[in-house]
């Protein structure tokens, strides 16, 4: 007998009969002699149509009032699933997240987890029940709902796997495990029997969708495996693990993200301390900052460019045009109208080659480079967004026959 937590995305628990596909799923694994403890999320589109009530009220939200609206999708998932679950036979009950112990920080609407207090789960799973568990949201020190940001119900999932030292963490989703590329759009895309941490992590980070990357972060950090497979095609999914065995297999995979911004500072003195000037301007906004460019200096000035999530990217303008005289730049400008494309895989370690046969894939189709930036296991540029999909159809190509 083992423990299983099994997540569901919105897709998954959309309407009446994927809320009983799932109530299904859940049942078979149970009555194969494992408790079974479900993380699930809002039901399809409900967490942005939350999102436009609330723009139909104000411009400007409070963050920690956000958090009160859209923690209530979850709640109406586990509550509908738990009374199908009743309905085919099996005992469960529905839990929210500070009901089942998620403590976090303070910043509403992309909160981390500070601690994880299991005890009324395994009380009802000693009870015999299975557990549903509301994904995305916690509670803070003053009492407040917070959310865990977009994507934070797999992180749920894979803190309650590592807490209760579940045999295996499975992530249901529309897809039937992680693929060389969107397979949606890209018609050759392969499913991947394995893939590593940090590969995973790598193509989670750079705009793949499958899987949340503070949650394989977590799974990276307890050890927790994660299987990625379908709720709706019953066959064997993706493995995510320290190692893999598969060898042979160069790029793992190829990712787009269209959520970036380009911000140049242009005409930054070329002294000491001017980078640790501007950037630690945006770390007190709490602004991520990712691929950073700087240009050699040129009469005794040099331009600082970066990007950013557009999200963010307002907030990043905002606060260096009103810090100007700190690091004596001169003008500030955006770039929206950008994507990041990249290739990821261990095996580029130890083959030489991955960027030129990259590049010349982007040249083939006339595809100009802003912004390059390599790490061991992946390589990422800065595009024109409007040459996004070709670009990721291209390199798949190059790489994956």
């Amino acid at each position: 007998m083992g423990l299983i937590v099994q997540k569901f995305g919105g897709t998954s628990v959309r309407d009446r009969s994927r809320i009983f596909n799932v109530a299904r799923i859940v049942a078979n694994t149970r009555n194969q002699g494992n408790d079974v403890v479900v993380v699930v999320s809002a039901q399809g589109d409900t967490t942005d149509d939350l999102i436009a009530k609330a723009a139909e009220i104000t411009s400007d939200p409070s963050h920690r009032e956000m958090d009160m609206l859209l923690s209530t999708g979850e709640q109406i998932s586990i509550a509908l699933l738990t009374m199908a679950l009743q309905e085919i036979g099996v005992s469960a009950i529905s839990l929210t997240g500070w009901q089942a112990g998620f403590a976090t920080d303070r910043a509403y609407t992309k909160a981390r987890i500070k601690r994880l207090n299991t005890e009324r789960v395994e009380s009802e799973l000693a009870r015999n029940r299975v557990v549903v568990v509301a994904g995305f949201q916690g509670l803070n020190r003053s009492d407040d709902i917070t959310t865990l940001g977009r994507g934070g119900s797999d992180t749920s999932a894979v803190a309650l796997a590592a807490a209760l030292h579940a045999d295996r963490c499975q992530i249901f989703t529309d897809v039937e495990g992680v693929y060389t590329a969107d397979p949606r759009k890209i018609p050759k895309a392969t499913r991947l029997k394995e893939i590593t941490f940090d590969e995973m992590l790598e193509l989670a980070s750079l705009g793949a969708q499958v899987l949340n990357n503070r949650s394989v972060e977590l799974a990276k950090k307890y050890g927790v495996e994660l299987e990625v497979l379908s709720s709706m095609n019953p066959v064997p999914g993706t493995i995510v693990k320290e190692e893999t065995k598969v060898e042979g297999m160069l790029i793992k995979g190829v990712a787009k993200d269209e959520d970036v911004a380009v911000i140049s500072i242009l005409g930054v003195p070329d002294v000491p301390g001017m980078s640790f000037k501007v950037f630690s301007l945006l770390a007190q906004k709490n602004i991520n900052v990712d691929i950073i460019l700087q240009s050699s200096g040129r009469d005794q000035c040099k331009d600082v460019i970066f990007t950013c999530p557009k999200g963010e990217s307002e907030s990043a303008l905002t606060v260096l045009n009103a810090s100007k005289s700190r690091f004596g730049g001169g003008e500030v400008t955006i770039n929206r109208d950008v994507a990041k494309v990249s290739v990821v895989g261990a095996g580029m370690q130890s083959h030489p080659g991955v960027a030129s046969t990259m590049f010349e894939a982007l040249y083939n189709q006339n595809i100009n480079i802003h912004m390059i930036s390599t790490s061991e296991i992946k390589i990422s540029v800065i595009i024109d967004k409007a040459d996004a999909d070709k670009a990721v159809a291209a390199i798949h190509d190059a790489f994956i026959q």
